[in-house]
């Protein structure tokens, strides 16, 4: 077979900036050592996904020949900021043609940002057909600075003060979400547009629910979730367990203690892979926290976690003595989660259909303001004890942006350990909820992040950007619901279009 040759560029000039990773010193020995490994094993692909996590915690990519990927390597890739401007319904939430307010000059006119690939990052996808390798990266502005609405990057600046202390953080992961079969293939494209989105899959449950780690239960998922198992361990995933939670349908993966930038990578790759890995079987899997199927009950994140003193090894977490419990570190840490929780809330439950988990139908929702040895009612339930003691934060939605919640969750524990040693009370019993809880409404998030101190966190710009995001999704709610008066208690289409095929 004879192949025209066709003339191009040259190829240094062609994508990215030229030279852009050494120009602006962007790695370090290990991502250099990387980056030559990486080189070498591009012979065996035939095309790389370049993906970076949107505000909403979507992975938006770029698929790139391999040859292309070469260049984009070491110079960058181009995007366009459009994922930071568009709300979770692709309405455009912050004007880049007029006064966008948030402080990012670069976002005036949608012109281009830079992804540049993290090449400790690069694995081949497993399975047949085009050989194809995802890798994720990093935003900057065309000067070379981190972007400011890089939810990335503010997870690396929580984590520079973890290690600038000689600690590290050590985070589990437990997510529930729903596998469904679908129905049929439409693509559900009718009436959608910016800020409207076509009707969601249609689908049906694949067994009734509602007997708990059953195991028959599992068995009817079993065909799916096992390979799928398989695959995200071919992936490196530390995958832990599968089982079936309460809802038809609904699973719970868990996997094994990972550090915080592991933790949100994997959070991201496993929400992809899974969702893609079941539409090629004719199922649908969603992370949305309560889809419109019937009797669906809530699913949650549970985010597991403990610090590390990184000279000794010793869990801050860890009490002495045979009595067990948290330490004076970890209750200060706890602490800090509490006194935080509000204000960041809208980053670890940022949609509105996330808060019909917290309703007080739900006996085991995360709704008090507080923290308790083996409580599911409470926010923060505290396990196990010596070295394997560790809180979990109950409190976020399985679709939240993983880098803005763990960010969130470090960011609140750290300044809570740096703060004059506190005791946030003993344990709260279990029982009714307590009169402080946490927000009820992404309405009630909003108004608490707007109030708040989130800018400590994320800088000003992307705080300002979150609050735009949010207003207009938070809007469009508000104006169907106008029109189409919500039944209490049951998920609205509205919900059902915006998040169900999406997350």
């Amino acid at each position: 077979m004879y192949a025209r040759s066709w003339s191009t560029p040259a190829r240094e000039g062609s994508v990215g900036r030229p030279s852009f990773v050494t120009d602006h010193g962007l790695w370090d020995e290990e991502r250099l050592a990387a980056a030559e490994r990486v080189e070498a094993a591009l012979d065996d692909v035939d095309y790389v996904r370049l993906v970076f996590g949107d505000p909403h915690g979507l992975a938006r990519s770029k698929t790139l020949t391999t040859d292309a990927f070469r260049t984009v390597l070491r110079n960058g890739m181009n995007f366009s900021p459009g994922p930071f401007l568009f709300d979770t319904g692709h309405a455009v939430a912050v004007d880049f043609l007029g006064e966008h307010g948030i402080g990012v000059d670069e976002i005036s006119g949608a012109g281009n940002f830079l992804l540049v690939p993290d090449p400790v990052t690069f694995q081949v996808l497993p399975g047949r057909g085009p050989r194809t390798a995802w890798v994720l990266g990093d935003e900057y502005l065309r000067d070379g600075t981190p972007h400011p609405l890089s939810s990335r990057a503010v997870l690396r600046r929580v984590l520079e003060r973890y290690t600038a202390l000689g600690l590290e953080p050590a985070l589990g992961l437990e997510v529930e979400w729903y596998l469904t079969r679908r129905l049929d293939d439409e693509p559900g494209n009718q009436g959608n547009g910016f800020g409207l989105q076509g009707q969601a899959p249609r689908v049906a449950a694949v067994n009734a629910g509602y007997q708990f780690n059953l195991d028959a239960a599992y068995d009817t998922v079993a065909p799916i979730t096992g390979p799928l198992g398989l695959y995200l361990q071919k992936l490196g995933l530390p995958l832990r367990s599968l089982e079936h939670e309460s809802g038809p349908g609904q699973v719970e993966t868990t996997f094994s203690p990972m550090s915080a930038l592991d933790t949100a990578d994997a959070m991201l790759l496993f929400r992809t892979v899974t969702k893609r890995y079941c539409a090629r079987r004719g199922h649908h899997a969603s992370f949305m926290s309560q889809p419109q199927l019937e009797a669906a009950d809530p699913s949650g994140w549970h985010l597991n976690q403990s610090v590390v003193d990184t000279a000794t090894g010793r869990n801050l977490f860890s009490a002495e003595g045979l009595s067990g419990g948290l330490s004076p570190s970890g209750k200060s840490y706890a602490e800090g989660l509490l006194t935080w929780a509000r204000e960041l809330f809208l980053l670890s439950v940022p949609t509105v259909n996330g808060y019909r988990r917290l309703a007080a139908e739900h006996a085991l929702a995360p709704t008090r303001l507080g923290w308790s040895f083996e409580d599911r009612t409470a926010m923060l339930r505290v396990v196990g004890n010596g070295a394997g003691a560790h809180i979990e934060n109950r409190m976020g939605e399985p679709c939240a942006n993983p880098y803005l919640n763990i960010a969130a969750q470090l960011f609140a524990g750290l300044e809570g350990l740096q703060a004059q040693p506190t005791d946030p009370g003993p344990a709260a019993p279990a029982g009714p909820p307590q009169p402080q809880t946490v927000p009820q409404s992404l309405e009630e998030a909003l108004d608490a992040f707007r109030a708040g101190r989130a800018a400590r966190l994320l800088g000003a710009p992307l705080a300002a950007c979150m609050t735009k995001l949010k207003e207009s999704e938070l809007r469009r709610y508000t104006a169907w619901s106008s029109e189409h008066p919500p039944v209490p208690g049951q998920v609205t289409d509205w919900e059902q279009r915006e998040y169900f095929g999406a997350y």
